[in-house]
């Protein structure tokens, strides 16, 4: 039976102590609620797989407390600490060369070289880490491949009974997942686009290099696979016109007639759409099953900042679905 964990100094001790035991705890970040285990315990970590059925060649984000904690982890250049000092705590993932007796487990960092660093900067998830005293893997709770969870009921849809605890924040804030970028070779490379834009990053570090296509065997980040994030019915993207047998996923203040929708930011703005995504989209989801739709039509939505995410999001959750190409947040 999974716990649901009040947000108070009891509840974040339980769920150090559960952590510390090798134990799995959801629980609430900026961006999406992250499945937490012990960074550096095979067993833990294994767990995390087994829980959401995520493929064991997809390598997880590693959270702590503090760039200097992250950066015991792996081994950082004059770009890491520029970006460290300019974005963390915060929505940023870099992956960066393991440090030599990285005590990360292999299995967390699928057999790479590198390992995948991130300093929260929800208060919970900043208590939780600090009580728990060590690196948490902790990629988002929900089964592979599905829509990534915003609040602690989302996380028990999925997850009850899979998993010991969720430590219940309330909705996350910001709504999609973190920016991941590359920093082991000379050039940095975006690997997800996420919750800090990518004008904000090649302010501090200069120009990088777009995303490129994911070695599906072997991908160096979260939530590179085709297809992910994808709610049950199918979605069609880029829809100027509804159907009758289809909901809308609506964006803007001048959306077609539909006879279900759910608009994402009437007035237009995409921080209130990130925040709102993921939620939306599991909401519509439901309800368009219950009233025998077919489809999810989305309306373009400007690949820009925040919206490059959305884009991203969308876009593999439209993908064609194989379950070997499934992946987790």
């Amino acid at each position: 039976m999974t716990r649901v964990l009040a947000a108070d100094a009891a509840g974040i001790a339980e769920a150090a102590v559960l952590l510390r035991e090798g134990r799995l705890v959801a629980f609430p970040t900026e961006t999406v609620y992250g499945l937490g285990a012990v960074a550096t315990d095979d067993r833990a970590v294994a767990q995390i797989f087994a829980a959401k059925e995520r493929p064991r060649f997809n390598p997880l984000i590693i959270h702590v407390s503090d760039s200097k904690a992250a950066f015991r982890l792996g081994c950082c250049d004059d770009r890491a600490h520029a970006l460290a000092a300019a974005f963390w705590p915060g929505p940023l993932t870099l992956v960066l060369p393991a440090a030599a007796n990285c005590p990360v487990s292999l299995l967390a960092r699928a057999g790479l070289d590198t390992v995948a660093v991130r300093v929260p900067a929800h208060p919970l998830a900043q208590a939780l880490l600090a009580a728990a005293g060590l690196p948490v893997a902790a990629p988002s709770a929900n089964r592979s491949g599905h829509v990534s969870p915003t609040t602690a009921a989302h996380v028990l849809d999925d997850l009850a009974g899979r998993i010991d605890a969720v430590l219940d924040g309330g909705p996350c804030p910001l709504g999609v997942e973190s920016t991941v970028l590359d920093l082991s070779d000379e050039s940095a490379a975006l690997l997800r686009p996420g919750g800090v834009t990518v004008e904000a990053i090649e302010a501090v570090i200069g120009p990088i290099t777009p995303p490129r296509q994911a070695n599906e065997s072997a991908p160096r980040s979260p939530g590179r696979l085709t297809s992910h994030y994808a709610p049950s019915l199918p979605l069609r993207l880029n829809a100027l016109s509804i159907a009758p047998d289809e909901a809308l996923l609506a964006f803007g203040p001048s959306p077609p007639p539909a006879a279900l929708a759910i608009n994402l930011s009437p007035k237009g703005d995409l921080t209130e759409a990130a925040a709102q995504f993921y939620a939306a989209l599991r909401a519509l989801d439901a309800e368009a099953r219950q009233r025998g739709l077919t489809r999810i039509a989305v309306m373009p939505i400007p690949a820009r900042g925040l919206g490059l995410a959305l884009a991203d999001r969308l876009r593999r959750a439209a993908a064609p679905r194989c379950p070997s190409a499934l992946d987790g947040g």
